[in-house]
């Protein structure tokens, strides 16, 4: 499976014996942004990771990254030869040293020429108030943000993040999730980046690779990904579409917040964030009805012109609706056999989709 960045990034060739089945890989992947790992415990997604840093060897394999050959077939090259940082699931911090001597313990061990400062690290991940505390003293969050800015300041080629929000509560977990979007956009370093959650898909992937038993059963852009109606994701409860978002304006008023979309406006609850940036939404499948007519005296605020561009069965009662509004955006409608077959929905059918809900993904 090739994707169309150039192959001399990451190229990655593996196969291992693992419990009860075989992982078997071909994988180039792209050069920036957040290439998420997804898939059920189990599946192989850390032993791949551990494979790509050299923890894992597995004698029929391949890694290179920029033209420079991490492992090639049974000859490799250690952990610490290469210029990678990785994150692992605790932080792993060291007791007796203050944030500043931690996150200065991943900078003697650089092998890699980014020049990241110390200064830039602490800025992006908010945590110069820390740098004189003790782990002890840290939340779980705050220990995990240090354990990426020691990652990073080994000035790493390739940032390699296995599930590292796992051991976090829901509210930390949102805590810590904007710092991790921000740093395809400060530092110019691919992630790899492992999760079964797929609330992180959404919020950090750019492109995604679906793991099953060792296997790759679906890879590429998470966007198009999740409206790929013979794909896994559709066959979620939580299926859905990310739509790429402007924000136009916040109504004090009524605490709506508009945001401009390809194909009309949307509205959602709350200040999100200064008129002008840009934002993703997750727009839920089952957050969609279908109207032939514009609706009337209706509750729901969000409704835009929409052409029907497919449609699947999902189980005995219901099925899946691929949307297509404005020029290029798409999005997911999941609504009951009954009511499609009561609307005479086809493709090339317009519609009316009402939005019942919208959530911001990314920040």
């Amino acid at each position: 499976m090739m994707t169309t960045t150039p192959p001399s990034n990451l190229v990655i060739k593996q196969k291992t014996q693992l419990e009860g089945f075989t992982l078997q890989v071909d994988l180039t992947l792209p050069s920036s942004g957040f290439t998420v790992l997804f898939g059920p415990s189990g599946c192989g997604k850390t032993t791949l990771l551990r494979c790509i840093a050299g923890l894992h060897h597995a004698v029929d394999g391949q890694v290179t990254v920029n033209n420079i050959h991490w492992q090639r077939n049974d000859k490799a090259l250690p952990t610490h030869q290469r210029e990678l940082g990785y994150v692992f699931q605790e932080a792993s911090l060291f007791d007796h040293l203050s944030v500043k001597d931690n996150l200065l313990f991943g900078a003697k061990r650089s092998r890699g020429t980014n020049n990241i400062t110390l200064d830039q690290v602490t800025n992006l991940l908010g945590i110069e108030h820390l740098l004189a505390r003790k782990p002890t003293h840290l939340s779980g969050g705050e220990k995990q943000r240090v354990a990426i800015g020691r990652a990073l300041l080994s000035q790493p080629k390739l940032l390699l993040m296995d599930e590292p929000l796992s051991a976090l509560d829901f509210k930390t977990k949102n805590e810590i999730l904007p710092y991790l979007e921000r740093l395809p956009h400060e530092l110019s370093i691919p992630i790899v980046y492992v999760t079964h959650a797929l609330t992180e898909v959404e919020r950090l992937a750019d492109h995604l690779i679906i793991m099953e038993k060792g296997t790759v059963i679906a890879e590429g852009d998470v966007h198009t990904l999740m409206l790929d109606l013979e794909g896994p994701l559709s066959h979620f409860n939580r299926a859905g579409a990310l739509v790429d978002a402007t924000v136009n304006y916040y109504d004090e008023q009524y605490a709506l917040t508009q945001l401009t979309i390809d194909g009309g406006m949307l509205y959602m609850p709350g200040y999100i964030a200064t008129v002008g940036s840009q934002r993703r939404i997750r727009i839920g499948a089952s957050h969609v009805s279908l109207s032939l007519t514009p609706p009337t005296d209706s509750s729901i605020v969000n409704c835009l012109s929409a052409t029907v561009i497919g449609i699947k069965p999902e189980g005995e009662a219901m099925c899946n609706v691929r949307l297509r509004l404005g020029h290029k955006s798409e999005i997911l409608a999941r609504i009951t056999r009954r009511s499609k077959d009561h609307l005479a929905l086809e493709e090339g059918a317009p519609v009316y989709a009402q939005i019942k809900g919208a959530s911001l993904v990314k920040l």
